[in-house]
């Protein structure tokens, strides 16, 4: 949102701001495009033995981030802890640095450069794999379980203590970021993809830690570029917070002008 409490839109005065071009990598993916490729492409991803390794990792790290916000061990053993932790990580410090993927967010914006990938390809899914909030491969992650249920999204995930905000309940902002992931998958189902412009989140009750979430996302209308999601977190069948997104379909060359920054 801009200082003043608007929404900020990317389509506002873009004359390319009409509908985009039907995609079709999603289909060549082999994802419907009216589906999002972080939902159902990482079932099709081939698992190979280095990615396999990598969820084991993150596993192993994302109980220990979980153990540590709660122990009660003292210094000799936290001590003992971080000897092992810093041995790891001077490990992986020495080998040559760089992405372990290669991938666009969303399949639907990759335009015509992976007309060649297969289905199942793993370098393409991989990069759903270290998502903050979906990827096994990245500890941070708590992570969330997606999958389409007809025209709605619905996603599960238990957050764990080392994502408290108020005694017992998670961080809002955890909730906001769990929402952009969700309605972000459910944008597709409007037939186009693209990039969050704007995120409204109302809190109804706190939303506990410890707890088996339900998150239910839905396609509320397109108009041009921009594409309406809503969303809402139940425990119990009680709805905790609701959201609601405005997405901005994306030019491919954008995106691949973002992935050229980020790769250098």
């Amino acid at each position: 949102m801009s200082p003043n409490g608007t929404e900020n839109d990317p389509a506002q005065n873009d004359p390319a701001s009409g509908d985009a071009e039907p995609a079709t990598l999603a289909q060549r993916l082999g994802v419907a495009p009216n589906r999002s490729p972080r939902v159902e492409g990482i079932g099709l991803m081939n698992v190979t033995p280095d990615r396999a390794a990598a969820r084991r990792l993150a596993g192993g790290l994302r109980e220990i981030i979980d153990l540590l916000v709660s122990t009660t061990a003292g210094a000799d053993e936290l001590n003992q802890a971080a000897e092992a932790a810093e041995s790891f990580a001077a490990l992986l410090r020495a080998l040559p640095a760089g992405f372990s993927y290669k991938g666009f967010a969303e399949a639907a914006n990759a335009g015509s450069e992976l007309g060649d990938v297969l289905p199942g390809d793993d370098r393409w899914y991989a990069f759903f794999d270290h998502s903050p909030f979906i990827g096994l491969a990245n500890p941070l992650s708590p992570p969330m379980f997606m999958e389409y249920l007809e025209d709605r999204v619905v996603a599960r995930v238990t957050f764990s203590a080392a994502y408290e905000g108020p005694p017992g309940c998670v961080h809002g902002g955890y909730v906001a970021a769990a929402f952009d992931e969700l309605l972000g998958a459910t944008q597709a189902i409007s037939g186009s993809q693209g990039m969050t412009a704007h995120l409204g989140v109302d809190y109804r009750s706190p939303t506990p830690l410890g707890r088996e979430l339900e998150m239910v996302g839905w396609f509320d209308r397109r108009e041009g570029r921009k594409i309406y999601c809503r969303g809402e977190i139940r425990v119990d069948g009680a709805v905790t917070a609701e959201a609601q997104g405005l997405f901005i379909a994306i030019d491919p060359e954008k995106f691949r002008s973002l992935m050229a920054d980020r790769d250098g």
